[in-house]
Parts: structure tokens; C-alpha cells; sequence
């Protein structure tokens, strides 16, 4: 055998052990990435978690719209702080994050915030969102809500005080300063999202 022919085999060999190496140190890392994902919530758990919200929503509605959203979910020992995603396509606006925390076990602490989940299955009439954000919109101009000094803003959000899903039209009266020193005053239209009634009105300041 040649010398030439020597290196060449030495380096095709070296190549070979180069590339099994690289695929077995990459498997390896994915399956550890994947049982970490996996892990990040055990599946008893999230399937408490789950039958929580099914309980106000039906199972329909929640296959249909909501998914658990591991990316904002957070485990601070001995507690998950779970978040889902409340999305549905054909109604793009209704676009919110629903939390709660449950205990190691997945039994849900009732006395900590419960955000967002719909009560679809004993009220099907809350959950109909038909009221889209030009709709809205247009009920506070009707409703003479104060122009203010710039354009509204407006938000499909969850009331905690409510307990459900309305829109917020907020008109901007006033305001100066910035950052730190910044001051506004304004109103506040709240709008039924499923029948388009106003079930407030409020005034808001920064100091």
C-alpha cells in the first residue's frame, strides 16, 4: 500500500468517525431536549389542568381554541403557573392568554388570579364574540365617547372584575411628561363583545 493511499483511507476513516460522533452527540442532545420539554409539566398535571378549564369551556371549545402555552408557563416549586393560548381563527381578535396555578399535583389554587377562562358551557351566550374591534369602535362613537387627543385605543381583554371577556375603548383626554414623569387622563368605554351593550363607563388617570 502507497503512502498516498494510506492517508487517503486514514482520512476517510477519520471523516467517518467525525460524522458518527456528530450524529450521535446531536440525537442525543434532541432526545434530551425533547424530555425536558416533555418534563417541563408532567402529563398528570397538565391533564388536571386541562379537565379545569374543560369544566367552564365544554371539550369542544377547548379543542377547538385553546393550547397550553409552555413558552409563558412556569414552574416555581412546588407550583406550575399555568398559561394557554385562547385563540380562534375565524374571530383573529379574540386572541388571550388564560392563567391559573395549580400545586404539584395539579390541584388548582383557587386563591391565587384565575385569568381568562370562558364560562362557554353553562353560558354559551358569553362566548360568542361577535362584536369585532370596528364594531366597537363604532358603539362608542354612538355611545359619544370623548374624542380625546389622539386616535383610541382598543383591546379584546379579560375583566377580573367582570369575570369575562370584553372590549375597552380607551380615549386619551390628556397627558404630558414622559417616561418616569409621565401624566394622562382619559375614559374608558367597556363593551359586551357578544351583544355590543356598554357596561361602562370610567374615568382613568396616570399620575
Amino acid at each position: 500500500m502507497t503512502k498516498s493511499s494510506s492517508t487517503k483511507i486514514s482520512f476517510l476513516l477519520l471523516t467517518g468517525i467525525a460524522l458518527l460522533y456528530l450524529t450521535v452527540m446531536t440525537s442525543c442532545k434532541c432526545r434530551t431536549c425533547e424530555d425536558q420539554e416533555e418534563g417541563t409539566v408532567p402529563l398528570e398535571v397538565l391533564s388536571k389542568a386541562d379537565s379545569f378549564i374543560i369544566a367552564s369551556t365544554s371539550k369542544e371549545f377547548f379543542d377547538n381554541y385553546i393550547t397550553a402555552d409552555f413558552a409563558r408557563t412556569r414552574h416555581a416549586p412546588p407550583y406550575y403557573e399555568l398559561a394557554y393560548k385562547f385563540f380562534m381563527p375565524d374571530k383573529p381578535y379574540v386572541n388571550a392568554l388564560i392563567k391559573f396555578t395549580v400545586d404539584s399535583v395539579g390541584n388548582v389554587l383557587m386563591n391565587r388570579d384565575i385569568v381568562g377562562i370562558p364560562r362557554c358551557k353553562n353560558f354559551p351566550e358569553e362566548c360568542n364574540f361577535n362584536i369585532d374591534e370596528q364594531t366597537a369602535r363604532q358603539i362608542a362613537s354612538n355611545m359619544e365617547l370623548k374624542e380625546g387627543i389622539r386616535e383610541w385605543d382598543a383591546a379584546f381583554i379579560w375583566d377580573s372584575k367582570l369575570q369575562r371577556y370584553v372590549w375597552k375603548i380607551l380615549s386619551t383626554l390628556n397627558e404630558f411628561g414622559d417616561e418616569e414623569n409621565y401624566k394622562a387622563t382619559g375614559q374608558e368605554m367597556v363593551i359586551d363583545p357578544n351583544t355590543g351593550e356598554v357596561l361602562a363607563l370610567n374615568d382613568w388617570r396616570v399620575n
